[in-house]
């Protein structure tokens, strides 16, 4: 962890810093749960450390995957519930040893896609978004059934690529992002106490996406 810790960058220390405040002062403010605040915080560390190429962010995901769990089950974002819940937690655990063969200097080794797996990619995630959606849509209860399932199957394919470490990944979370910042914007709208502070939250992994992909796809140059 101390190799870790040493290897940041100034602007990776002021970007979690300043997160980490301003979910303190919302969290005071708006009388929010700390619940709510465990999921910001220990989703921040885990992005950052992922952006990083760093395995300690399978630790911090797997704590950031139960406690958002429970927080969108009492949202009515099902989709989110199952795929923290049925998928994220046990790839937590594939991915920390399937990194694990593949560390440099504590840093995992990047790789990149040819073009036709790109396209492969796209069209998957693409049809996966409609038929999910649509699935969701039947579901009673269910918010914003489609971009809950774009949410879903985004997530999945971003986490495999994550798992089998290539760069691309980063370009879904982008996408990911931003359609979950837009999930819970309309979620603060219509009353949700966890609204604020989750879009704040998915609007640091949305800076840290970006961050994410520059940082990949030049580690991924480097390997060749």
């Amino acid at each position: 962890m101390k190799n870790i810790l040493k290897s940041w960058k100034p602007f990776e220390i002021i970007w979690l810093l300043s997160f980490s405040l301003l979910g303190i002062i919302i969290t005071l403010v708006s009388k929010d749960n700390w619940l709510n605040f465990l999921v910001l915080v220990s989703g921040i560390f885990c992005v950052v450390l992922a952006a990083k190429g760093s395995i300690w962010n399978y630790v911090l995901g797997t704590v950031n995957t139960v406690a958002y769990a429970y927080v969108a089950f009492t949202n009515g974002l099902f989709g989110e519930v199952g795929l923290y819940t049925l998928f994220f937690l046990p790839m937590n655990i594939v991915g920390y040893f399937m990194w694990k063969k593949h560390l440099k200097d504590n840093i995992v080794e990047m790789k990149a896609l040819n073009i036709k797996s790109v396209l492969m990619m796209f069209l998957i995630t693409v049809l996966g978004c409609i038929f999910l959606g649509y699935f969701l849509s039947t579901i009673h209860g269910q918010n914003n059934p489609y971009l809950d399932g774009m949410s879903t199957v985004i997530s999945i394919v971003a986490t495999v690529l994550m798992i089998f470490r290539y760069k691309e990944q980063w370009l879904l979370y982008v996408i990911l992002n931003i359609i979950t910042v837009i999930i819970w914007i309309i979620r603060t709208l219509n009353g949700s106490e966890s609204g604020v502070m989750m879009t704040v939250m998915w609007s640091a992994f949305l800076i840290n996406a970006i961050y994410g992909y520059y940082n990949w796809n030049k580690g991924s140059k480097e390997v060749k």
